[in-house]
């Protein structure tokens, strides 16, 4: 009985502590996404496209979800370091994570988009590879792309169904001049 105790109080205390870091990484860091008026298909449509010239590791649209490999970026975290206070990084790798949620606002299908960068930096061999937070300025920037494909593709839609309704609107009205033939008289 006492071992069983001891147990329930060390995983008491283990999950406090995990809660805790988890809390801490919430409130430090706010993951980007945005909610878009477009159905799903048209929002995963818009991800993949933006998508593309990265490396996929998985992609899975039933899951919503797609995940690059990891991408050196060495130069670019020691270029926007160059102007701070720390010093240069050996070397520098990041991840991307993309989830895609559809969701209903108002009666009306939604897509939420997620991105989800893991930034790894290497100062020397022996400290090995450390997580650091990221600025977000390229997740808010696919995001940006995203809301411009999805922007033009629904403007495009519109132009079309603006077209369509004129085209049926000149087909249904009678041409000028054009007389109704006289009903056929069945005496």
């Amino acid at each position: 009985m006492k071992i069983i105790l001891l147990i329930a109080m060390y995983l008491l205390v283990g999950s406090c502590a995990n809660y805790e870091k988890f809390r801490q990484v919430t409130e430090e860091m706010e993951i980007p996404s945005k909610v878009f008026k477009a159905d799903y298909n048209q929002a995963w449509q818009a991800v993949i496209q933006v998508m593309r010239k990265y490396d996929i590791a998985q992609q899975n649209q039933e899951a919503g979800f797609i995940k690059t490999r990891w991408m050196d970026n060495t130069l670019e975290v020691n270029f926007a370091d160059a102007f701070g206070s720390s010093e240069t990084v050996k070397a520098a790798k990041f991840k991307l994570v993309i989830n895609v949620v559809k969701g209903y606002r108002g009666g009306r299908e939604v897509s939420k988009v997620t991105v989800y960068k893991r930034q790894l930096v290497e100062q020397d061999f022996l400290q090995g590879w450390k997580e650091v937070t990221t600025d977000g300025i390229m997740e808010k920037t696919l995001l940006y792309r995203m809301e411009r494909l999805i922007a033009t593709d629904n403007k495009l839609k519109e132009i079309d169904r603006a077209k369509e309704k004129e085209q049926m609107e000149n087909n249904s009205a009678p041409a000028a001049g054009a007389t109704t033939p006289p009903a056929a008289s069945g005496t």
